[in-house]
């Protein structure tokens, strides 16, 4: 796969294809659709969640107004927000098991964030990784004026999975971050990543769905 297979004009609905590895299923990471509003709320209800993420959604209104937020950075290619969904062997798509973001992508930019959640149902597959692997290839590989030369990922301290999904992936914890209320009531930890050499773990589907 050349880098060539990973060019995306701004605003396409791109679709990211992780393929299969001996211990787990090839995942789809593909734009939010209305239809995903009432697995999002679901998902949303989950304790852990609720815990650790900074806005949980409550209402059918809060996703869709976070889904048209995303079109809108899509559109402006500023960022890039994925839900992440087993891909079954008929070429189907199976529940929603998580989601995946990439932000800060401004043409002046030079450093990009990942974020993501996973469902309770998908934890401990290590499909986390595998996502922040995915976004992070892409993006790196996106045609710039400004190359991305680090990413960035955080989280509050005492979310021990995240600091792992961060080490599995090649991010280095490089500073413990004070808190910022309201928004961030706790410290956290800033993990940093930058381009060195990328394997290649996904593959880019054109909007009607066929291979690139």
């Amino acid at each position: 796969m050349t880098s060539e297979n990973l060019h995306v004009r701004t605003g396409e609905r791109v679709t990211l294809a992780v393929p299969a590895t001996g211990a787990g299923t090839g995942l789809l990471l593909r734009p939010w659709a209305e239809h995903d509003i009432p697995a999002m709320l679901a998902a949303h209800r989950d304790p852990l969640m609720r815990r650790w993420l900074r806005r949980p959604l409550v209402t059918e209104e809060q996703a869709r107004q976070l889904i048209e937020a995303q079109r809108a950075d899509r559109r402006a290619g500023t960022a890039f927000g994925f839900a992440i969904v087993p891909a079954e062997p008929d070429g189907g798509a199976g529940p929603l098991a998580g989601y995946v973001s990439v932000r800060g992508l401004a043409a002046e930019s030079a450093t990009a964030e990942v974020g993501y959640w996973i469902t309770a149902a998908a934890r401990g597959q290590g499909i986390a990784g595998r996502a922040v692997n995915a976004v992070r290839e892409w993006a790196v590989r996106l045609p710039r004026a400004t190359p991305l030369e680090r990413f960035h990922l955080i989280h509050t301290i005492g979310n021990q999975a995240s600091c792992r999904v961060a080490d599995k992936t090649g991010f280095r914890l490089s500073a413990t971050l004070p808190p910022q209320p309201p928004d961030f009531p706790g410290p956290g930890h800033l993990h940093i990543w930058t381009p060195e050499r990328l394997p290649v773990v996904v593959t880019v589907l054109r909007r009607d769905g066929a291979w690139r």
